[in-house]
């Protein structure tokens, strides 16, 4: 499994419905609205990188209101 964190940024005034809709998303194990450069950040969970990309594009990049996507993958310790 891989994990990732994406950081979120979207126009003015979405970022509440965009939150409420990730939420219900089976990959998504935890999503906060946050301060900053960026406005939303969630925690992901997906099989390998190529489903983690396919899930950004797809999912995250087609919801109204989203700007721009920064993906972190968390690397295992």
């Amino acid at each position: 499994m891989i994990k990732a964190y994406v950081l979120i940024e979207t126009t003015v005034g979405t970022s509440t419905k965009l939150l409420g809709g990730l939420k219900a998303i089976q990959e998504v194990r935890s999503i906060s609205r946050v301060t900053g450069p960026h406005d939303i950040i969630a925690l992901v969970e997906t099989f390998d990188l190529e489903a983690l990309g396919g899930f950004v594009e797809e999912r995250i990049h087609t919801f109204p209101g989203v700007q721009r996507t920064i993906t972190c993958v968390v690397v295992p310790h």
